[in-house]
């Protein structure tokens, strides 16, 4: 399997070059030279069995060449073990035809952990492998950072430089990042938003002498591999409630894009989906756009669901070379028009993208009232982000159907104690595990939102900046 670039000016790379690279020389982000097909009978065969197995069979096919199936099945095994549920995303019924998946039983408690916990094993796999050493940079709107330090916290070959925005995100999620003791983990608060995180991270990338001088190397879902193994749970929840013998529908709480495609990519691996409903908060770039046409960057707002507060959806960037059949040319220009004048436009758009999604955000009074409502009549206590899904289900369901509806549950409501003590009256309680996080010593640092100030705050602490070798 070979992957390219969707802005089409860097060489063609294997899944192992692609999974250190992270973002392409040319800024673009890689995917498939052709989408892997699992035929109705692969699909079937897939009801009953152990989640790893699930996953192996479908994230083979991106890893052909470079992972065997063996070893593959080996790493996600470990993976999930420690996932606090048996099924590891586990279908839970809310009401008649609608089901939510939680994706919260990992050790951060966030979906994030199905992939990273896979995705930290496949690159000290190939960096091992390799004798190589690399500098991991990510940029963190919550619950990211929190899931790639406890994924590579103690490894050898990996240091992880995290920026989130300076009081912009939960305390439990900060202290998720910040009270790991290992010295390969380095939490840097940016004075700024999540955007600017991000702003940041993508320059690093695009000064190649940097790049190269760290190793530097991504696990947000910039990376192609921290997409992959979201797209299983697709897999098995449909398989659970019928595929492929009918439809399922999903309700997808997202931000950044990356969970919701990898549901896109599920569709394009042929598993039938009905509808795929994008669920913003009152940050609504996304269903903006699906009612436009125009992808308009505007001014970020706090709410109570701190992972969604963005204005920039890097992975939209994969759909729209999808979308506009992998016209690369015209996604440089449009990623070039965003960067100067904040917008850009897709031609057709709205009836060309309402084949593939529906959209829909919440107001932050609609998703307390909707968290109250679904505590007191299905007793079921959703957190912020997830509960934007439900009202985004609601606004959008079509007046009849006999599909189920997944909604993803994307976060534990504990990570979230000062908006659910607003919103219920109560934080929800940490699961036992957690019970010392409250009271850990902290260790990050706050640096300026300056692209010099950050390199140089990394490259002093990166140890293949400093000659080391792994």
């Amino acid at each position: 399997m070979k992957y390219v670039s969707t802005r089409g000016e860097a060489p063609e790379l294997s899944f192992e070059d692609a999974l250190l690279a992270g973002l392409a020389t040319d800024g673009g982000l890689y995917v498939p030279k052709i989408w892997p097909m699992l035929e109705p009978d692969q699909i079937s065969d897939l009801a009953g069995r152990p989640y790893p197995d699930v996953a192996t069979e479908v994230i083979a096919p991106f890893a052909e060449g470079a992972i065997d199936r063996a070893t593959l099945n080996r790493m996600a095994t470990e993976a999930y073990a420690e996932f606090g549920h048996p099924a590891v995303t586990p279908l839970v019924q809310l009401a008649p035809g609608r089901f939510i998946l939680e994706l919260f039983h990992g050790p951060t408690l966030a979906f994030k952990d199905v992939a990273m916990q896979l995705l930290a094993r496949m690159m000290d796999h190939v960096l091992t492998r390799r004798g190589e050493r690399a500098t991991i940079i990510g940029a963190t709107s919550g619950d990211t950072g929190g899931a790639a330090v406890e994924a590579f916290r103690g490894r050898d070959a990996v240091d992880v430089m995290i920026l989130f925005p300076n009081g912009r995100v939960s305390d439990v999620q900060r202290r998720m990042m910040t009270t790991p003791p290992e010295t390969n983990v380095h939490a840097i608060a940016i004075d700024g938003t999540f955007d600017d995180c991000q702003a940041l991270v993508k320059a690093m990338f695009g000064d190649a002498r940097f790049r190269q001088r760290v190793a530097m190397t991504a696990v947000n879902s910039i990376n192609w591999a921290r997409i992959v193994p979201q797209i299983t749970y697709y897999f098995a929840a449909a398989v659970a409630l019928g595929a492929p013998h009918r439809p399922v529908s999903f309700v997808v709480p997202t931000g950044n894009f990356g969970d919701i495609f990898a549901g896109y990519v599920a569709k394009c691996m042929g598993l039938p989906i009905e509808r795929l409903v994008i669920a913003s908060n009152a940050n609504d770039i996304l269903p903006r756009t699906l009612a436009t046409g125009v992808y308009e960057k505007r001014t970020v707002t706090a709410t109570t669901s701190p992972s969604m507060d963005i204005q920039v959806s890097s992975n939209f960037e994969r759909y729209l070379f999808e979308l506009q059949g992998r016209d690369a040319a015209r996604v440089r220009t449009q990623m070039a028009s965003l960067a100067q004048s904040g917008h850009f436009e897709i031609p057709g758009g709205p009836e060309r993208m309402a084949a593939d999604f529906a959209a829909a955000a919440a107001a932050e009074d609609e998703v307390a009232n909707c968290i109250r409502r679904i505590r007191q009549t299905a007793g079921y206590l959703l957190e912020p982000h997830t509960a934007c899904a439900v009202v985004a289900a609601d606004k959008s369901a079509p007046t009849a159907t006999a599909t189920p509806e997944v909604i993803l549950a994307t976060a534990h409501p504990a990570k979230f104690a000062e908006a659910m003590t607003k919103i219920v009256g109560e934080p929800a309680p940490l699961p036992e595990r957690y019970a010392g996080l409250l009271d850990a010593a902290e260790r990050f640092e706050v640096v300026s939102n300056d692209l010099t100030a950050v390199e140089n705050y990394i490259t002093e602490r990166a140890r293949t900046a400093q000659g080391g070798a792994a």
